[in-house]
């Protein structure tokens, strides 16, 4: 490895991570609307098997008093202090799948020394291909679908699932200078742009995350639990509907942005959406899949131990 990766440690030379696994990255940004990442992140790190492969450093990358570390006071003393953290995981899925895990806050510090130092995790582990996702508020109504608009170098995968493509400038953030890195080595990367209702960037939106756990669900053949989050959002929903009851010019807001979305050209005020090609498998596909999978996976083992036999 480069000397670049004195801006992270490897935790546990022990751990075996197998070549040619996908990484996807989630990184807390200048925005995370709906509360997408962090709710992902959630799911994720405190629903599935993970082990911290690298660690980065903090006071190489991170504007503390950006970014305050949370202390917590005891009366009288600081009992305890809650870092801020960037980390690299290998984490299995529901159904035992590997994949690695980029997770943290963006750096303040340093981007180029850190796409380097991705870059030498990428070769140092052989990973197969990048995939991240990011949500940024759009003027879309939550009556619909949360929108989507795809970056990266693999058309097939953008013209099945972007819904917008704007040609225009944005704020970068440091998931678009790895792909831009990682594209120029011909590694597969694929980004994922949440479009979130502008009117629900401050809230926790649970539909932002379901959808988009099913999006990498969906790209990398990967199982996540999102029955909690389907649940959060089954009562945002109702609580959003009991809104509009009761407030007649959100209610207008929602209406107008509807009939925006309703119209035959699907024109947004920053630009044309269209309808994916191809839907998001729904929970019961993904099930559905999943079981056959199992029996699939459970056939062929009882098939080897016959032949053992």
């Amino acid at each position: 490895m480069s000397e670049q990766n004195e801006l992270f440690s490897l935790v546990n030379w022990e751990i075996e991570v197998p070549s040619g696994l996908n990484l996807f990255a989630a990184i807390s940004g200048f925005t995370d609307a709906g509360g997408a990442m962090q709710q992902v992140s959630e799911s994720i790190l405190g629903n599935l098997e993970f082990e911290i492969i690298a660690t980065f450093d903090n006071d190489q990358l991170l504007d503390y008093r950006s970014r305050r570390p949370v202390m917590f006071f005891e009366k009288d003393h600081i009992e305890d202090y809650q870092p801020a953290s960037l980390n690299l995981y290998l984490v299995k899925d529901e159904v035992g799948n590997p994949f690695l895990f980029l997770n943290g806050y963006e750096p303040d510090f340093k981007w180029e020394a850190f796409a380097n130092a991705i870059e030498d995790l990428f070769d140092h582990f052989e990973i197969a291909s990048l995939t991240w996702l990011h949500a940024i508020p759009f003027p879309i109504p939550h009556t619909r679908p949360v929108g989507i608009t795809v970056s990266g170098n693999q058309p097939l995968v953008i013209a099945k699932y972007s819904e917008w493509k704007p040609r225009t400038q944005v704020p970068g953030n440091i998931m678009h200078l790895l792909e831009y890195r990682l594209t120029g080595k011909e590694v597969p990367s694929t980004g994922f742009v949440l479009l979130v209702p502008h009117y629900l960037a401050d809230s926790v939106y649970p539909q932002a995350a379901v959808t988009g756990l099913e999006l990498i669900s969906s790209h990398l053949g990967l199982v996540f639990p999102t029955d909690e989050l389907r649940d959060e959002g089954v009562i945002f929903i109702k609580r959003m509907s009991a809104q509009m009851a009761e407030n007649p010019d959100f209610n207008r807001m929602v209406e107008g942005l509807e009939q925006t979305f309703s119209s035959e050209k699907s024109q947004s005020p920053m630009g044309s959406i269209r309808p994916r090609e191809s839907e998001i498998p729904d929970a019961e596909s993904i099930a559905a899949e999943l079981e056959g999978y199992l029996a699939s996976h459970q056939k062929n083992k009882e098939d080897n131990d016959g032949e053992e036999d």
